[in-house]
């Protein structure tokens, strides 16, 4: 019997009668002759209030912030509320189902709370429940700890990494991943309206896209479906329409030349002036970054003049504080000239594994950006991907120029 893993986002199930079309779905999928493991988010805003009501409870005048274990003990609470209701619905239309907690599930992770990684799954009471034909639910974003077997959360997009760790770990035929859009698409349709669908992508676009602003699947649940060969479905959950496939390369078809256009606003910029030029002092800027947690993202060094150097890098913005009070101490660590940062930038990227046999694919992103006056203050390129740091404001007019340029809206 083919086996299909579903996973619902938090606006799928956000009150009693999405629950209830989503537990519909479910047993339908299930009637058709497939066992069926769901994988459901918390509901709605869930997790924010849950947040916000940790802020309010340790209010107080020394700025301390939440107990990580206990935030995670809590945090859980609203996948498994979600995943009990969609239970519950689902008995209420005759099917049977069984709901479990990341644990329960055989999820097991390391031990950092808020960003645990999954380390093994060890689906065996999922298999036994799918033997006795009834319907599997599991808590997303959360699991067990392989060393102290406290409760831990998988941080972002925590949902998508279960569920496509457990079609992993079950051998699934598909892993469908409902959301509230239709799948992937060549742009943000909130800023190009004519943005279109892709009908399939590869893994390797799948995590650019991820990587730099496609906020539609999490950046690790791509990682788990390309390391294990797990074939992704993205869906809208509103609608019975074939959404989007992310599975390997199909060397019989001619890839698309450009897949799509992504963008991020959610970085900052630090520049670090006059850094002498000399083997080891790279590595001494990054690794006091490394070493409190700075997630360093893009990386541009200036031609030597004088003995000396410019150095730039990108990285999220909640991170830039932190990032600064590392960066003022390296300053006089290695008698460099100084530092600035920048908040106000986005990035724009092409992504495409067509433009590896394409030439000329850089020179018309940068002709596009120029003839919209948009600056480029930084580059950066893999294979499949070319990335441009602008000014935010030119953000949305880069995206929408660029979509028209490579004629996207035709794909």
């Amino acid at each position: 019997m083919p086996l299909v893993v579903q996973k619902y986002g938090g606006s799928s199930v956000q009150d009693a009668d999405r629950i209830k079309k989503v537990a519909e779905r479910i047993v339908r999928t299930h009637k058709e002759g497939n066992d069926v493991v769901v994988v459901v988010s918390a509901m709605g805003d869930t997790t924010d209030e849950l947040l916000d009501l940790a802020q309010q409870v340790c209010a107080n005048d020394f700025g301390q912030a939440p107990p990580p274990r206990e935030m995670d003990m809590l945090l859980t609470a609203g996948e498994r509320i979600s995943n009990a209701l969609v239970a519950m619905a689902i008995h209420a239309l005759g099917d049977q189902a069984r709901s479990f907690t990341g644990s329960q599930a055989g999820m097991i992770t390391t031990s950092k709370h808020g960003d645990a990684r999954i380390v093994q799954v060890n689906p065996q009471r999922l298999r036994d429940a799918l033997d006795v034909g009834a319907i599997v639910l599991v808590a997303g974003f959360q699991g067990v700890s392989q060393d102290s077997k406290d409760v831990t959360t998988l941080g972002r997009g925590g949902s998508d990494t279960t569920a496509v760790a457990l079609a992993a770990a079950l051998e699934a035929d598909v892993c469908e991943i409902y959301t509230d859009v239709d799948g992937i698409f060549t742009a943000d349709p909130r800023i190009v309206p004519d943005a279109q669908r892709v009908e399939s992508i590869t893994y390797e676009e799948m995590l650019e896209m991820a990587a730099t602003g496609g906020r539609v699947l999490a950046l690790r649940s791509v990682e788990f479906a390309r390391n294990y060969a797990v074939p992704v479905h993205v869906r809208s959950s509103f609608t019975w329409e074939t959404g989007t496939w992310v599975r390997g390369e199909d060397t019989n078809m001619e890839q698309p030349i450009i897949s799509g256009v992504t963008h991020d606003t959610s970085e900052a910029k630090v520049t670090i002036f006059r850094v002498p030029d000399r083997p080891g002092i790279a590595a001494t800027v990054f690794r006091a970054l490394a070493d409190q947690a700075v997630n360093v993202d893009m990386i541009e060094q200036n031609v030597s003049t004088d003995g000396h150097t410019d150095i730039s890098f990108t990285m999220p913005k909640d991170e830039l504080g932190r990032a600064m009070e590392v960066v003022d101490k390296v300053v006089v660590e290695i008698d460099a000239g100084g530092a600035n940062f920048d908040d106000a930038i986005g990035r724009v990227s092409l992504v495409g594994a067509g433009m590896k046999t394409n030439p000329g694919i850089a020179a018309q992103m940068f002709e596009t950006l120029a003839a919209e006056h948009v600056n480029i203050e930084m580059i950066s390129t893999s294979t499949i991907r070319i990335s441009c740091v602008v000014h935010e404001n030119d953000v949305e007019r880069a995206v929408r120029a660029l979509h028209t340029s490579f004629e996207l809206e035709s794909v």
